[in-house]
């Protein structure tokens, strides 16, 4: 464990040294200061297609509790579209609002995480919004990034990233904290950030690595390379690629199947009242006692009818 943390730490630095040579050939400028952080990945799709007017702040994020046979599933459906879903300080803040509130809810048994814009996922930080603030709040926002990545890692219920589109920076860094990623083939997704002389700095040089393996981590990571679903699949980034259909959602479709299967078994906190349970029950309490108290005097422990 210590030799795999250590070539983490590696993988961090040299991300670095990558990130800082591609100032002076990608850039084309020595010095020139770049913002920090999975951003950069909207710019490579700002010459791609374009979407509709801008949606409301708070449709930015919809959030819809199934029924039906579906009962149990939440969706959270990333709806930035005239932005390409990148990760604004208000989408942030409703991403982690909505995971607080699920965390404590008891009737939710699995989450998945998918774009309502076709052909994108996440592209990234937003740039435009980063342009405008201030170098202390830059650091901020990585932070409040993180840390919401990190509140949607640690939910208690499994988490699906279904992948319809495009995943860059930190947008393939939002869908690594969940537990199964599902993507179509179509579907683009890389950490990019070196080509513009940053670095993934939401997670991504830790769990890519734990993913995938730490060595073609690094490959991917220092190229900036972009895969598709079929290659997501074949070096284990994703669980499962399927075709895209004309909706343009099977990606989500097979997200969806897949918490179905879920939906049967036991849940996190039924689970653990049933062992606590099942724990009071297996040994009688005098029992229980007598061995420990073997432990302690280091004797074999001497049962009541043995």
């Amino acid at each position: 464990m210590a030799a795999a943390l250590g070539g983490l730490g590696l993988l961090q630095g040299r991300v670095r040294l990558a990130a800082a040579a591609a100032a002076t050939s990608s850039l084309g400028r020595p010095g020139r200061r770049a913002p920090v952080w999975g951003g950069g990945a909207a710019a490579l799709l700002s010459a791609g297609r374009s979407y509709g007017s801008e949606a409301k702040e708070e449709e930015e994020l919809r959030v819809r509790y199934l029924d039906d046979e579906h009962k149990g599933i939440v969706v959270l459906g990333l709806n930035r579209s005239h932005a390409k879903n990148a990760l604004n300080k208000n989408l942030l803040k409703m991403m982690s609002k909505a995971v607080d509130a699920l965390k404590s809810d008891k009737k939710v048994r699995t989450v998945i995480f998918r774009s309502e814009v076709p052909g994108i996922f996440c592209a990234g930080a937003d740039l435009k919004e980063r342009a405008k603030m201030h170098s202390s709040e830059v650091s901020s926002f990585v932070s409040k990034a993180r840390a919401t990545i990190n509140e949607m890692a640690n939910l208690p219920v499994p988490t699906i990233a279904a992948i319809d589109g495009t995943a860059l920076g930190g947008g393939l860094e939002l869908a690594l904290a969940c537990d199964i990623r599902v993507a179509a083939a179509s579907a683009k997704m890389g950490l990019v950030e070196t080509k513009l002389a940053i670095i993934p700095g939401a997670g991504g040089t830790q769990r890519l690595p734990r993913t995938i393996g730490v060595s073609l981590a690094k490959e991917l990571i220092f190229s900036a390379r972009i895969v598709d679903g079929e290659e997501a699949k074949s070096i284990g980034l994703i669980s499962h690629v399927v075709e895209q259909n004309e909706a343009g959602d099977a990606a989500y479709r097979r997200a969806l199947a897949l918490a179905r299967e879920f939906l049967p078994q036991v849940d996190l906190v039924t689970g653990l009242a049933i062992e606590e349970a099942c724990y009071a029950q297996t040994i009688p309490t005098k029992d229980r006692i007598e061995g420990l108290l073997a432990f302690k005097e280091k004797r074999p422990p001497r049962y009541k009818g043995e």
